[in-house]
């Protein structure tokens, strides 16, 4: 079958890479094209469009960057329409990707979306462009299914399948990860800036001063795939000696902290999966702050980290706009270290969060749904 795969950010290129791994194994003779990274491509998708293009964050860039928005609406229309795939696979990326799917289910495409938005965190009644836009949505959190049932909309849920990525994951010795980026003899403390210029631009000068603090461990960023070095150069023209950054190694990183300063999203959840205790950081625009802070009143959402989200409980400290500060981050930081007296709390916590995620072989359930549903008459 013929299979359009849009991923618009580097954790949907990630997760998009291991969905098409699987595909491909139940669907022998498939041929995917479609938008996402690096990750995409080396499982064989001709890539239309890099998501290094893609990523805005927040309400003001998106207003700033609408006309490069519309573009792409227009041009991945008409790629899909040359394309003409017997399935359309939407992985995350709901501003963009609700728009293709509502355009394309009116085009009699089969829409098939894997990682639900999060419509339990804004307006509720956004769940009906879930059942009218797709012929099936693929959740990745546990109490999602229960909050479309309330809704009469059947979804799946095959467990997080970020289970799947960090339990296929093979480590290198601490020695041997040190030598190869030749790294002192010091506990390791990930740094995870986020994966957008935005995010970065705002959270990692805040982690380059909490390092400081911290002498006697080495902060390791996290880079993100999509963003070149060049741009985090001008956070680090006076970072301090005991702070690097490496691309490519974020889980070898996650492997070997004792703990974590973490950007709010998927990076949560991996430092979670990993045993990380960390601290949670989020700072955007405060206009889009304002609309977040709204809607979460009106939802009843409490939390942003998909830590606590999951667990329903604050399990780990998120430290938001004003709250994210170098005294804040270092005090919490000092108490999730070795011999914090917040880490074995965290620790108890995470082996609960584990339980709710689902067990190995997530990719490959989803896959084997997608190319049934492809190959079923319409």
């Amino acid at each position: 079958m013929r299979y359009f795969v849009i991923a618009g950010e580097a954790s949907g290129d990630l997760h998009g890479s291991f969905l098409v791994e699987q595909i491909k194994i139940a669907d022998t003779n498939a041929t995917i094209e479609g938008w996402g990274g690096d990750l995409m491509s080396a499982q064989g998708v001709k890539i239309h469009k890099h998501i290094k293009d893609l990523a805005f964050m927040g309400f003001v860039e998106v207003a700033k960057n609408l006309s490069t928005i519309f573009a792409n609406i227009k041009l991945v229309k008409q790629q899909i329409t040359d394309f003409k795939p017997d399935a359309l696979v939407l992985v995350d990326y709901p501003g963009f990707n609700f728009r293709i799917a509502k355009w394309a289910k009116k085009q009699g495409f089969k829409v098939l979306y894997f990682i639900s938005p999060n419509v339990w965190a804004w307006k509720s009644n956004r769940v009906y462009k879930v059942r009218d836009n797709t012929d099936r949505m693929y959740t990745i959190l546990p109490f999602e299914k229960a909050f479309y049932a309330k809704y009469n909309i059947d979804v799946e849920y095959f467990g997080h399948p970020l289970v799947d990525v960090i339990a296929s994951y093979k480590a290198k010795s601490i020695d041997e990860f040190r030598q190869m980026h030749n790294l002192p003899d010091k506990p390791i403390i990930a740094t995870m800036a986020g994966s957008r210029r935005q995010e970065i631009s705002r959270m990692l000068p805040i982690m380059v001063e909490t390092a400081r603090k911290f002498p006697q461990y080495q902060f390791l960023i996290t880079g993100a795939p999509a963003i070149d070095r060049e741009f985090y150069n001008q956070f680090l023209t006076a970072k301090p000696e005991n702070m690097e950054l490496l691309f490519n190694s974020t889980y070898e990183i996650l492997s070997h902290a004792e703990a974590g300063i973490v950007t709010s999203g998927t990076a949560t959840l991996e430092a979670a999966l990993f045993g990380v205790p960390q601290v949670v950081c989020y700072k955007a625009d405060a206009f889009s702050v304002f609309i977040a802070r709204q809607v979460s009143r009106f939802s009843g959402v409490k939390y942003i980290s998909l830590v606590n989200l999951i667990l329903d409980k604050p399990s780990v400290r998120e430290l938001i706009q004003d709250d994210l500060t170098v005294q804040n981050a270092t005090d919490e930081l000092s108490q999730i270290i070795v011999g914090g007296t917040k880490r074995p709390s965290i620790e108890s916590d995470y082996a609960e969060l584990y339980g709710k995620l689902g067990e190995k072989g997530v990719y490959k359930r989803i896959a084997e749904d997608i190319c049934r549903r492809t190959s079923a008459k319409q």
